[in-house]
């Protein structure tokens, strides 16, 4: 058996894997790391400035390929400061392998500079945690680790690497992958009984979300609606392309406001909820959104939501696209003409309410106030998605300033679009390089808010590094609008301490370019398409500063 190094081992069979990237911020205990991949020239090392932006890195890379991903974090302090984006990863179930270098063993008894376990800092957040103890252990860790973080529900997992193990030379055995097949379908008796309860529904309602895109379900998920006429609600969180927003049964996200959620779906009597948390909310209200006595069926590999805060008459635990493609057909046979002559009359009553019609009017409203200056937040989002290329993706993380981007730009695809998952900002930046990585032949741009960009402005020298076709677009309000709404609005209180960002403003113009980026400031409304327009359909990797009203 041939002897390898740890350090060496653990690349190759990060290879084997599927890895292509490694994201990371090297540090003292990663240098072996470091020092093997010279001998592993094919894969593709991406530097960021600060752990929290490697794991959105690979995060956004993720989200963007529907990929397993590796990123290599340095010790304790390093690993302490990727936990914000780590949280991110949880919620999104991004598929990752985070491992991070560790003191030698025996070393580390001594506690030394920036030494603490690592394993009970990682748990909470990760699917499994584990250090390596022995070499020829590593194989086993590593294989899986893989197929855990890629087995639904996906989500992170975490390996420490001591550096003796990795320092370390042996005759092992590096295995084989493996990867468990979970494209499910139900049975054909429970089958029955989900077309037979949806049929009886005389006003049913969908509610779509993130397993949609994991199961590459949009058709799908389309058809369904198609049969049934009915309308659909893209899930609370709209942090992905849940459904396809053109189709005329499509009717737009639902806020997180449990008082308008509630008078939302009260007029239906079935929730037909597909791979989603249906009815994740934000702050805290006495009104429950779940309007009472409605009836709830469910599908999807999460398990965890299933049912998790009201009871389901129906739970499957079944990809997504594998039940409808069987779901379907069966409804359309035992529905037949009853049901489609109701879904056509369903779909005609949708046509004056559904997402097409009231983008068409909100657009007419947002340009009463294109010549507004300082610049509409509102008209800014708007020009964004009419300047954006036809294969642009779109990452949004502007808050304030998108919040009508759900209405104005339509998802036609899985991954056109990406957006903050678990509410801790930051993640725009650092995600839209990952998404950028992943797609290199594809334009992207990032809308962020100038307080989210803040979180990880450092991210766009990475962008600038590898040279990507990405344009960041900052909206500059000049500070945190969203807190500042929700003090006056919960507390009657316009004294808006530490909320702002003046004397100094920040300019995100001098910033990028000391950061390598071309970059323009905008503020006179009238040019800002056009200016938008020019940076979209050029290479290379820009930013532009909006200035936009910061009013309250």
């Amino acid at each position: 058996m041939n002897r390898i190094t740890g350090r060496s081992a653990f690349l190759a069979l990060l290879k084997d894997e599927g890895i292509t990237h490694l994201f990371g911020n090297p540090g003292t205990t990663e240098l072996p790391i470091m020092h093997a991949l010279k001998d592993h020239p094919d894969l593709t090392y991406v530097m960021a400035m600060q752990e929290s932006l490697v794991v959105a890195i690979a995060d956004g890379y993720s989200r963007a390929s529907g990929r397993l991903v590796a990123c290599n974090v340095h010790v304790a302090p390093g690993l302490g400061n990727a936990m914000g984006a780590l949280y991110n990863a949880k919620f999104t179930g991004t598929p990752m392998i985070l491992t991070a270098g560790q003191q030698e063993q025996g070393h580390g008894l001594m506690e030394p500079l920036l030494y603490d376990p690592l394993v009970r800092i990682a748990e909470p957040l990760v699917k499994w945690a584990v250090e390596v103890t022995r070499l020829e252990d590593l194989p086993r860790i590593v294989r899986r680790a893989a197929k855990i973080a890629t087995t639904p529900p996906t989500g992170p997992v975490f390996i420490s690497l001591p550096g003796d193990i990795l320092n370390a030379e042996a005759g092992i055995d590096l295995g084989h992958s493996t990867r468990v097949d979970t494209r499910v379908r139900p049975s054909a008796e429970a089958l029955d009984a989900l077309a037979q309860r949806i049929l009886k529904a005389e006003r049913p309602v969908m509610i779509v979300g993130d397993e949609i895109v994991k199961s590459d379900a949009l058709q799908e998920a389309a058809d369904l609606a198609t049969t049934l006429g009915c309308p659909v609600f893209q899930q609370t969180v709209g942090h992905g392309a849940h459904f396809l927003s053109e189709h005329p049964c499509f009717l737009g996200a639902l806020t997180r406001n449990q008082a308008q959620v509630r008078e939302a779906l009260s007029p239906y009597d079935l929730l037909v909820v597909l791979g989603s948390d249906p009815l994740r909310m934000s702050v805290f209200s006495e009104i429950d959104p779940m309007p009472d006595g409605m009836a709830m069926v469910q599908v999807g590999l999460v398990d965890h939501d299933l049912a998790k805060n009201y009871p389901a008459e129906i739970a499957l635990k079944a990809d997504v696209r594998e039940t409808l493609r069987d779901l379907v057909p069966a409804l359309a046979t035992a529905g037949g003409r009853v049901l489609a002559d109701k879904a056509k009359a369903g779909i005609a009553a949708l046509a004056p309410v559904n997402w097409t019609a009231k983008r068409q009017k909100l657009v007419a409203e947002i340009g009463t106030r294109s010549a507004r200056s300082p610049i509409d937040p509102d008209w800014l989002a708007l020009s964004i998605v009419e300047a954006m290329p036809e294969k642009a993706i779109l990452v949004e993380e502007a808050l304030t300033s998108s919040v009508k981007i759900p209405a104005l730009r339509a998802h036609r695809d899985r991954y056109g679009f990406h957006a903050l998952a678990s509410g801790g900002i930051g993640w725009g930046l650092p995600g839209a390089v990952g998404v950028s990585l992943a797609n290199p032949d594809r334009p992207v741009v990032c809308f962020s808010g100038d307080g989210s960009a803040m979180y990880s402005i450092q991210s766009i020298w990475t962008a600038a590094r590898h040279e990507l076709p990405l344009t960041f677009v900052i909206a500059n309000n000049g500070g945190y609008r969203i807190i500042k709404q929700r003090l006056l609005s919960f507390h009657g209180d316009s004294n808006f301490i530490g909320m702002d960002f003046e004397k100094p403003a920040v300019d995100f113009t001098a910033l990028a370019a000391s950061m390598g980026l071309e970059s323009q400031r905008v503020s006179d409304p009238a040019e800002l398409g056009a200016r938008l327009k020019d940076a979209f359909g050029r290479p290379g990797t820009k930013l532009i500063e909006v200035m936009v009203d910061g009013t309250v």
